[in-house]
């Protein structure tokens, strides 16, 4: 699974490398390093809703489909990093 973290300008300055750093963290904590790729991406077209995060799989509530493979969260953080990935990535890994 890749999730793609925006880097573009709006992200940037919404915090978007903290939200790298927190994910690489948070993947450690939860063992699925081999599971899930982190990769920076430019402008995900939601950049009034960034930090946002595309992830290559269908999500909950707080996701926003995107074509048939992917979802995107929106107002990621810092302080939300863990929860929303508990909440929507790890559980479609089918661990």
């Amino acid at each position: 699974m890749n999730l793609k973290i925006c880097v573009g300008s709006s992200c940037h300055l919404k915090g978007s490398y903290d939200v790298i750093e927190r994910m690489t963290e948070v993947v450690k904590k939860y063992g699925v390093e081999d599971l899930v790729e982190l990769q920076a991406s430019f402008c995900l077209g939601c950049c009034a809703q960034g930090v946002n995060v595309k992830v290559d799989e269908y999500g909950t509530a707080v996701a926003e489909r995107v074509g048939d493979d992917n979802f995107v969260l929106h107002n990621v953080n810092r302080d939300n990093a863990e929860e929303l990935f508990a909440r929507e990535i790890f559980p479609l890994l089918n661990l």
